[in-house]
């Protein structure tokens, strides 16, 4: 069925519809596909006619340039922040496929939703920042250092198989605060202290667990003379063929 210039619609023996635009480039006859009916309409295979004799007249072919949107649209797709930082994943973490790995957490909550989709390519230093400065909003810093240092790991990879030149991350040093440090619980007091040796003496679980526990105290501080507290002693190494190899509390 000829519409004009060139249009017309292709009826297959199933009943299939296709809008078709017949051209020449170069003394050759072509034909470029529009879309199927009725999902494309009338009205729309026309402008994509109208936009093809445009590319003709400037001296491109309407055909090759499509084949190159669609091959630019791929590429972008397999060039994606997701995809590179899931493929940099399964390459160089060992449990990335695991529902608790925490750079996979990170990644999944904080930077994926805002630039998942997006070419690694067009992503800037602002971009990732503005991800930072969201986990920055809710108070976890270390959460934001974490997920750049993550992030950084993700753009050297993609350096390396040659999507891009450089690793951006970088340009955003210093853009945090600096994290607080976690002070851990200690034990100081003489008598907890004998209390958690009783406890590790006592203890039934593995034997590796068991045999990790009665060395900390051991290696806790490597020096040939008893262990001190303020006013008391507290550990007194015990010599058996001249090396210090258990602790006994100090009476």
């Amino acid at each position: 069925m000829q519409d004009e210039k060139g249009l017309y619609l292709l009826v297959n023996p199933n009943g299939a519809k296709y809008f078709r635009y017949n051209y020449r480039f170069s003394g050759k006859r072509k034909t470029l596909a529009l879309g199927v009916y009725p999902n494309t309409t009338l009205k729309d295979a026309r402008e994509k006619r109208d936009t093809a004799k445009k590319q003709l007249e400037g001296g491109i072919e309407p055909g090759e340039n499509k084949k190159s949107v669609k091959q630019a649209k791929a590429e972008n797709a397999s060039n994606g922040f997701e995809v590179i930082a899931r493929e940099w994943g399964k390459k160089k973490v060992e449990t990335w496929s695991e529902k608790n790995n925490r750079s996979k957490r990170m990644l999944e909550r904080n930077v994926f939703p805002w630039l998942g989709s997006r070419p690694i390519t067009e992503i800037l230093p602002k971009d990732i920042l503005a991800c930072l400065r969201r986990i920055e909003e809710r108070g976890a810093i270390e959460t934001a250092h974490r997920t750049l240092q993550i992030c950084g790991q993700v753009f050297r990879y993609a350096v390396s198989t040659g999507r891009i030149e450089r690793n951006i991350t970088q340009d955003l040093k210093g853009a945090l605060p600096p994290a607080k440090g976690e002070h851990f619980a200690a034990t100081a007091e003489p008598k907890e202290a004998g209390q958690l040796l009783r406890a590790i003496d006592s203890y039934q679980g593995s034997l590796p667990a068991a045999c990790a526990l009665k060395l900390a105290p051991l290696v806790s501080r490597i020096h040939p003379k008893p262990f001190f507290m303020p006013g008391r002693r507290l550990f007194q190494p015990r010599r058996l063929g001249g090396a210090f190899s258990e602790l006994s509390l100090a009476a």
